[in-house]
């Protein structure tokens, strides 16, 4: 189970960690924290340090009910950032976090290898072509609606049939344009109440039938805080624990805030499976 990222073949059959980078000044947790270039690098060095494999920058809060991003002002936090970290470090890994075609197109320009897209190529029209021309590694996220209306009152009858039939369906269309390197995220978090998600995890491991990786953000999210009724800053532990358990499950890729935690996570998993 690999990916090609910039002509590097990463293997996924071991799991990776993938660091946040938000250049937003209003995400749901870290806002406001990489508000200058010497901040930025900084934090990606910690992340760096602490076991990063995947480093994953955004420059749209996509928490519910955010603000409207112009793509001026994304392109504007995101691009100088990805071409200052290539510059650092040419071999890392750099995933970038948006629903806007021609923001991806720049991204990966500017040197990030991997598209993080939580509309599912739904938000943007450009986006499908500009994956389909670029070729790269598309990690295709569940969502209904936007971020601004998703947690309108979001219903299902079956959550993980119907989020497995989303799948399915953009599957065969990004296949259909020769993009095989595709990632599964059930977007925990995203037009599901607190039940929904709970359900979905629980059931995670039939999500894409067992072919495709499955990437796994639940860092600090609402589905820990609000079920402890406290803050995402308190949601370490609970986030922890989740991430053990994705593990279980099959999860390939852990997104996460806090990547020296995840890492130890991973390590202990993978002392469990007999792997040192």
């Amino acid at each position: 189970m690999t990916i090609n990222c910039n002509g590097r073949l990463i293997d996924l059959s071991e799991p990776k960690i993938m660091g946040i980078l938000n250049t937003t000044p209003n995400s749901f947790y870290d806002g406001g924290s990489s508000e200058s270039m010497d901040i930025i690098l900084k934090k990606v060095e910690k992340h760096i340090a602490d076991g990063a494999d995947i480093l994953d920058i955004g420059g749209y809060s996509t928490k519910p009910g955010a603000e409207e991003v112009s793509e001026e002002d994304e392109l504007i936090r995101t691009i100088p950032v990805i071409e200052a970290l290539i510059k650092k470090y040419p071999e890392l890994i750099i995933s970038i976090d948006t629903f806007r075609g021609s923001v991806a197109r720049a991204a990966i320009n500017a040197g990030a290898s991997i598209i993080n897209d939580v509309s599912g190529f739904e938000l943007d029209e450009e986006m499908l072509p500009t994956i389909a021309e670029l070729k790269v590694p598309y990690i295709l996220m569940h969502m209904k609606g936007t971020p601004q209306n998703m947690q309108n009152n979001p219903t299902y009858k079956d959550i993980s049939l119907e989020v497995n039939e989303y799948f399915a369906k953009k599957i065969a269309t990004l296949r259909s344009l020769g993009i095989n390197d595709i990632i599964l995220d059930p977007g925990f978090g995203f037009a599901k109440t607190l039940e929904h998600n709970y359900e979905l995890f629980s059931k995670m491991e039939v999500l894409g039938y067992n072919e495709f990786p499955i990437l796994v953000g639940i860092s600090r999210k609402s589905m820990i805080h609000k079920f402890f009724d406290t803050t995402p800053q308190e949601a370490l532990n609970g986030t922890t624990a989740l991430n053990m358990v994705a593990l279980q499950k099959g999860a390939k890729i852990l997104r996460v805030h806090d990547v020296k935690e995840a890492k130890e996570t991973l390590k202990i998993y993978n002392a469990l499976q007999g792997k040192y």
